[in-house]
């Protein structure tokens, strides 16, 4: 049996990391709020978004994946930049020094959910400011947390990671295969399988 796979999040990214894997997919973006709940850890809120946005579409007898991405430095999470000028903000601040990406990740068929968090160390190279705002007029920041992004002109401020780049990206292809298995799906290069 080959069930239908949804990816829960309108994220290209992820859409593209997907087809990279050969999992076919079908989009529909969980429209959940995003807020923090009081005393929530940075790694409970990722873990408990993924969930949530697994949850949160309706889709019988499918496959449902979710995934949330936040990037923390001193213990506080950098989410997506309101302006431009929040945008320089959080690069001068991730500039010359190391953060923790967290990435989490759920899979849903049907009243069973799988979920787990990734974490990786990503440290920036020393940025001035004319880069800072070249970068930020490429567009790339504005639509992700932290401010930036690694597959695209990102990858040229990022010094060093630890950990799985594919997580840095949005979606830990690794951990998904293990959260399939765990629910019973087989993954072999290319369709998730059951039974």
């Amino acid at each position: 049996m080959r069930p239908r796979v949804v990816l829960a999040s309108a994220s290209p990214r992820r859409r593209d990391l997907l087809a990279l894997a050969g999992i076919e997919h079908e989009v529909r973006p969980a429209n959940i709020d995003e807020a923090y709940r009081d005393g929530e850890t940075p790694r409970a809120h990722a873990e408990r978004l993924a969930r949530e946005k697994a949850l949160a579409v309706e889709t019988p007898d499918a496959v449902t994946i979710g995934s949330d991405t936040i990037v923390v430095v001193d213990g506080d999470v950098l989410g997506k930049p309101r302006d431009r000028a929040h945008a320089g903000e959080m690069l001068r601040r991730l500039s010359g020094r190391s953060h923790v990406v967290m990435t989490g990740v759920a899979v849903r068929w049907r009243n069973q959910v799988a979920s787990s968090l990734v974490e990786v160390g990503v440290t920036f190279r020393h940025l001035d400011g004319s880069e800072i705002e070249a970068y930020i007029d490429t567009g790339e920041p504005m639509d992700k947390a932290g401010a930036y992004g690694i597959q695209g002109f990102g990858a040229t401020i990022v010094e060093r990671i630890d950990g799985d780049y594919f997580a840095v990206m949005g979606l830990p292809l690794n951990r998904l295969v293990t959260l399939l298995r765990e629910l019973g799906f087989g993954y072999a290069f290319g369709p998730i399988t059951r039974g």
